[in-house]
């Protein structure tokens, strides 16, 4: 089976890359921190540039893409921390009326936690007892729903889920490359020691492992490879972030620096669509 990028999936990447670079770059990001709340404006961009509706047929006014060309399109947006309950949109997506172009924001009871819930326009699942608990992203707004467990949409949302955890991964992992590049200590680039060469050399393997199973999986669509594929990319999310933390030394822990705000948001990401405990059981019974 070839695994490697059409010329048209290429394209699509690039462009919802330069999208997302118009859209949310930076100092949105930075802004978007100090005032947390979701970007209606934004939601609303997203829906006219097919988001949400990438999925849908063309004559139900989609793009009419598939399951391989969503995961690139959420691993872009795990790059850049885009926030929102993006996942349970794109599903809710044909169903829901306004969510595919975006007029619409629709979040859904994970597991027992609920993002976005004061925010959102259509919620999927009893959210009745709700209590907001404090999030250590503050990009992502939690509200904790006793008594429930799994997630609509499990295996595509997990996915999906899995693919925004890659991006994240593949952004540490460039920040900590270039700031090796740049740094210097003791009259050389600190990229020229060993140990920060390895750290550096291990999140690249953790990413590209991770990225091939999320995009095998989408292929395939087996629940098995769709669990081993979440359980990788919210590795390679967690420990990239942790990792580039080291490579910046004390100045990474600092609230102006970015790399804090991967590691947050991949926490909350591997507690939500599918965590640990549940995907390694469904791996150990595929097996």
């Amino acid at each position: 089976m070839d695994f490697r990028l059409t010329e048209d999936q290429r394209a699509l990447r690039r462009g919802v890359r330069e999208l997302l670079g118009r859209l949310f770059d930076r100092e949105a990001l930075r802004g978007a921190v100090d005032e947390p709340s979701l970007d209606r404006g934004l939601w609303r961009e997203l829906g006219d540039a097919g988001f949400f509706a990438l999925r849908l047929p063309e004559e139900e006014g989609g793009v009419g893409l598939g399951l391989p060309e969503a995961v690139l399109v959420f691993e872009e947006a795990g790059r850049v921390l885009l926030p929102g309950p993006l996942v349970a949109t794109h599903l809710a997506a044909g169903a829901v009326p306004g969510a595919a172009d975006g007029s619409v924001v629709v979040t859904s009871v994970d597991e027992d936690l609920v993002p976005w819930l004061d925010e959102a326009d259509v919620v999927l699942g009893d959210v009745s007892g709700a209590v907001q608990v404090r999030s250590v992203d503050p990009l992502t707004p939690l509200h904790r729903v006793p008594g429930t467990g799994g997630a609509t949409g499990a295996a595509e949302a997990a996915l999906l889920t899995a693919a925004e955890q890659v991006g994240s991964a593949q952004a540490t992992l460039d920040t900590a490359v270039s700031h090796a590049r740049a740094r210097s200590q003791f009259g050389q680039v600190i990229g020229g020691f060993q140990a920060v060469k390895h750290l550096c050399a291990g999140m690249l393997v953790r990413t590209e492992l991770a990225r091939a199973a999320v995009w095998a999986a989408s292929v395939t669509g087996d629940a098995v490879e769709v669990a081993g594929a979440k359980l990788l990319a919210d590795d390679a999310a967690v420990r990239n972030a942790r990792d580039c933390l080291q490579v910046h030394g004390g100045m990474g822990f600092t609230w102006e620096a970015d790399v804090h705000l991967h590691l947050k948001r991949a926490w909350v990401r591997a507690e939500l669509r599918m965590p640990a405990a549940r995907a390694e059981e469904a791996v150990a019974a595929g097996l």
